[in-house]
């Protein structure tokens, strides 16, 4: 599933395609990505409507729409939000869960080839609910080390699967967490609340540098991922454990190990820089 890099990426390429722009007709052809929200009701709100803004909240990508409402938009493994200027080819219009005409000849799309996403229509008072159940950006300012050690502070968990935990952080996914517990030397099997003050900061280092890296590089694709122009990502070029087990360690030469015993999902790791 697209992580902060991804969405952030979505929304950076929409925002000036989209913003100031009015739905001038939509078409829905599936229900089974609604959330909360009937078919009549999305389109009776969206029709007509003018995208104010566009931001992200976690791994979501969240369309700000005139007169309050914000649609949110969660990408599954095979989700994409796309601008096209051209009309849409065969196997395009074959995936196409929701398209927002534009008034000229573009069109917004959300194509999900599974349909594993997840779209909701939220008010002041949805998105108030929908706020309280997420934990804070590690791109804020706010977010310290300090409100790191928070988030870790008392939890026997493994310290990989608190960081993952989209109630204690955001948007740091299975890639990230691997890539920024190697790049902290902190094996992802330690409970958190045994992290030092330094390995805290040292880990709050990471998560943020790696973020910001992967941004730049426009996200990581290995198959569906495909930034706001369709393009894919470049970021898997630089990852340093994420995918690569039974390879050699970048720093230390040793071969990686791919575990799935922390939290089910591949951990990858260097015993030896992170023992």
């Amino acid at each position: 599933m697209p992580e902060l890099p991804e969405v952030e990426t979505i929304v950076r390429d929409l925002t000036p395609r989209l913003v100031g722009k009015r739905i001038t007709a939509v078409t829905l052809t599936k229900t089974d990505v609604l959330r909360r929200v009937s078919k009549p009701r999305l389109l009776q709100t969206l029709r007509g409507a003018r995208f104010t803004r566009i931001t992200r909240r976690a791994k979501h990508a969240v369309f700000h729409l005139a007169g309050g409402k914000r649609m949110v938009v969660r990408l599954g493994m095979t989700g994409a939000l796309v601008v096209y200027d051209r009309p849409l080819t065969p196997d395009e219009t074959k995936y196409a869960v929701l398209i927002c005409e534009l008034g000229t000849r573009a069109r917004f799309v959300y194509r999900d080839v599974r349909r594993f996403g997840s779209v909701w229509l939220l008010d002041e008072k949805g998105w108030e609910k929908y706020e309280a159940r997420l934990g804070p950006e590690p791109l804020d300012p706010r977010f310290t080390p300090v409100q790191l050690g928070e988030q870790l502070s008392g939890r026997r968990a493994a310290v990989k699967k608190v960081i993952m935990d989209q109630a204690r952080v955001v948007g740091v996914g299975n890639i990230y967490a691997n890539e920024a517990l190697f790049s902290a030397r902190i094996d992802p099997s330690r409970p958190a609340a045994s992290l030092t003050g330094p390995e805290t900061r040292a880990l709050h280092k990471a998560i943020v540098a790696i973020l910001n890296r992967a941004i730049q590089a426009e996200g990581t694709t290995f198959r569906d991922y495909r930034t706001g122009t369709g393009q894919p990502g470049s970021y898997q070029l630089r990852l340093n454990v994420y995918g690569r087990g039974g390879e050699p360690c970048r720093r230390c030469g040793h071969r990686l190990v791919t575990t799935h015993a922390i939290d089910a999902r591949a951990t990858t790791m260097c015993p030896w820089c992170q023992g």
